[in-house]
């Protein structure tokens, strides 16, 4: 049965994100940092490579026995797929080429998404923006869970289940918080995504096809990278809203994990993120932080005082743009 957490609401607060404020400071006493606020050209060349990666290995494992089709799709294909997803969310702040050429980003981001089976780029790049802007916003930052999400997954059998199933909430979350109509840039996604699954389905077969569409559900489910979706924003600390980590699997993640840094200067490229910290690192040596996504992960379905609804929510004052 497990055991219930005492949390039955989010962390209702009537303050600003601290983001900003600490940003100004930052610059007032940095100013070089703004020197990092360019593009990191070097992102579309390891793009690119992972796109070939997983080509490579869609055709590698067409003739394989199912249970090795499995095993690499969790072993291998996950561990690209979460990794391109990152990529994504890097090209969604226009890392890539700039904030110069933002539709060439945009397209960008549509040619990563071809080895996710899912279409992902566009919508991912508009909700994310709402996240930046309005953290923890009540209607608006889909990064917060439903209060269904919150009263159900109680327990830490139910925990252990909320986590395996982080994609699917993900994905229909948008459509239960915050749906928006459906843009031209998002059925291209679409149309391009089917198109390219009809062509690896054609040309390899249905295991190449489950490698593809498995590794990205596996990836982003009960996987050790996928401690980030909880380590960023949890509140394991009351009264801390963003975490940083600082483990190894930020080579893998494009440095997700310096998430403060980011919130604080998200049009910085990851690349550049340990530098921040490094300048600044007054401001960021004595806040709470992470060395394992794993652990994570552990505490969060142990911990009894932890739950979907361990999270700050703020009811948005004044006028609201979203993309």
């Amino acid at each position: 049965m497990g055991n219930t957490v005492a949390r039955e609401d989010f962390e209702w607060v009537y303050t600003d994100q601290p983001h900003a404020d600490r940003r100004k400071e930052i610059l007032a006493k940095h100013p070089e940092i703004k020197a990092l606020m360019k593009p990191d050209y070097n992102l579309v060349w390891v793009v690119v490579l992972m796109v070939l990666a997983q080509l490579t290995a869609f055709y590698l494992v067409k003739d394989l026995d199912w249970k090795w089709v499995v095993f690499w799709a969790y072993v291998f294909g996950s561990c690209i797929s979460h990794s391109m997803t990152l990529a994504i969310h890097e090209i969604s702040h226009n890392s890539a080429f700039g904030n110069s050429k933002a539709m060439w980003n945009r397209w960008f981001g549509i040619f990563a998404n071809l080895p996710l089976g899912l279409p992902y780029s566009i919508s991912f790049k508009r909700y994310h923006m709402d996240h930046h802007r309005y953290l923890g916003g009540d209607g608006i930052d889909v990064d917060i869970p439903t209060n269904f999400e919150g009263w159900f997954f109680c327990t830490r059998f139910r925990k252990f289940i909320w986590i395996v199933l982080q994609p699917f909430f993900y994905a229909i979350r948008p459509l239960c918080i915050n749906p928006k109509p459906i843009t031209r840039l998002e059925i291209i996604n679409l149309l391009a995504q089917l198109s390219f699954d009809v062509v690896i389905y054609y040309l390899w077969g249905v295991k190449s096809t489950f490698y593809m569409l498995a590794g990205s559900v596996l990836g982003l489910g009960l996987h050790p990278i996928s401690g980030h979706f909880i380590a960023e924003h949890y509140m394991f600390l009351k009264g801390h809203e963003t975490y940083s980590y600082y483990g190894p699997l930020n080579l893998l993640t494009f440095n997700v994990g310096y998430h403060n840094e980011h919130h604080d200067f998200p049009n910085i490229p990851g690349k550049s993120l340990p530098l921040v910290k490094k300048i600044a690192a007054e401001y960021y040596d004595n806040l709470p932080q992470y060395n394992s996504w794993i652990k994570v992960l552990y505490d969060f379905v142990m911990d009894d005082t932890i739950s979907p609804y361990s999270r700050m929510k703020r009811q948005l004052k004044g006028e609201v743009k979203q993309d």
